[in-house]
Order: structure tokens, then sequence, then C-alpha cells
């Protein structure tokens, strides 16, 4: 092992210990983005003169661990903001360095998809997996370029059939939970995309969207402009 390498390692188990005392400490995990990094490189580095580029990158990528890792920290405390991040940026890359087939892009979306439901079942007041669920939601435009796709294959009746099946889970949330401004924010986002597949169709009523969007006003007032741009975007 090379000082560099050692260097970066030992930096390694320093974020460790600190996310072990703090696991949402965001400035921890931009400097655990910044050791990985570093530590890649060495090995591309290392891997260069004996593999071709590209597969000396796959070799000497931590996406799977680190992948693994966001689970464990989710998994220890849901409300982690900065693991549900990284796990945004870890996706696409993590699918194309498995040289994921259709099949197992299709499973990482549905798997993805369940793990958030489970999640916002558990506090559906946490903004931290709402950021996450519309994360997962906006992978279902065809207008997102194809890199940050989870699933590249999806046909516009497959689109809607996931976003169908959202609204339902949106609208039940709301048992129970209905000063959650966060699942109105969500019914609403989602219908704007359903209705961009299908502008016709008889699933969402203007007049459910402007009773959600009401409920915005109500719950959340100092946000008063950014509900009136709302209203003009979808025509309310």
């Amino acid at each position: 092992m090379t000082f560099a390498t050692a260097l970066w390692t030992a930096e390694m188990g320093l974020v460790a210990k600190m996310l072990s005392y703090d696991s949402r400490n965001f400035h921890a995990w931009h400097y655990r983005r910044e050791v990985v990094k570093a530590l890649e490189e060495l090995k591309r580095q290392e891997l260069g003169g004996e593999k071709g580029h590209a597969s000396a990158a796959v070799e000497a990528s931590m996406a799977e661990q680190e992948f693994e890792y966001t689970t464990k920290m989710i998994r220890t405390n849901l409300s982690n903001f900065s693991a549900w991040h990284n796990r945004t940026q870890l996706i696409p890359r993590l699918l194309d360095e498995r040289q994921a087939d259709d099949t197992a892009r299709r499973k990482m979306l549905d798997d993805e998809i369940d793990l958030i439901t489970q999640a916002l079942y558990t506090d559906p007041y946490d903004q931290s997996l709402w950021f996450y669920h519309q994360y997962l939601m906006t992978t279902l435009s065809p207008k997102v370029p194809e890199r940050a796709l989870v699933v590249r294959t999806l046909t516009r009746h497959e689109r809607m059939e996931y976003l169908d099946a959202q609204l339902d889970l949106l609208k039940d949330m709301l048992d129970g939970t209905d000063d959650c401004k966060w699942i109105y924010q969500a019914l609403l986002t989602t219908s704007q995309q359903y209705l961009d597949l299908d502008a016709g169709n008889e699933r969402i009523s203007t007049i459910e969207m402007r009773s959600w969007l009401q409920q915005l006003r109500q719950l959340d007032p100092l946000r008063k402009g950014r509900w009136d741009d709302w209203s003009q975007t979808l025509n309310l």
C-alpha cells in the first residue's frame, strides 16, 4: 500500500467514525465523497498499466460499497438527507457499472419505490424522504436525460401505471395525516407528470387539484407566492 493510499484509507476511517456520532452531518458526508473519489483515483492509477481504462475504472469503483453504506445509514436513521442524496448519485452509476439489463433496472426501480414507500408510511412528515420520492418520480419522466434514468425502456403506458399507483398511495396516506403539506405537494407534482403524459385523462380532476392547492395555502401561508405560481402553471 502506498503512502497516499494509506493516508486516504485512514481518512475514510475517520469520516466513518464522525458519521457514527452524527449520521446526518452533511460536512462529513461531503468529505466522505471526496475521500472515495481520491481512493478510486489511486486504484485506477494502480490498475491503469494492467487493464484498459474502462475496466480499470469499474474495478476501482467503490459505488457498490457506498450504496450499501447508504442502505445501512438509512436503516439506522430514516431522516438522513445526505444518505438519500448519495443514493441518487450512486444508482445511475451503479447500474452502468453492473451493465444492468432491463430486468435488473426495473427491479432496482421497484425496490427503491418499495423502500421509500415504507419510509413514508413510517414518517410522512420527514422532508428528506420526500426528496428521495421526488427523485424516483422524476426518473419516470421522458424529459430526463437517458443517463439519469433508472429504467430506459419504459413505455408511456408503463409510466402512467407507476404514477397511477403513486396517486393511490398518496391519497391513502392522507388518512390520518391530512395536515402534512408534503403529501399535497407530491399529489400535485405527480398529477402534473400524469397530465404531461395524458392531458385528456379522467383520472385527475381539476377540483381535486384545486383542493390540494388550497390545503397547501392553509398549511404553509408563508409560501403564498409559490402556490400562486403553481396555480398559474397548472391552470388552476
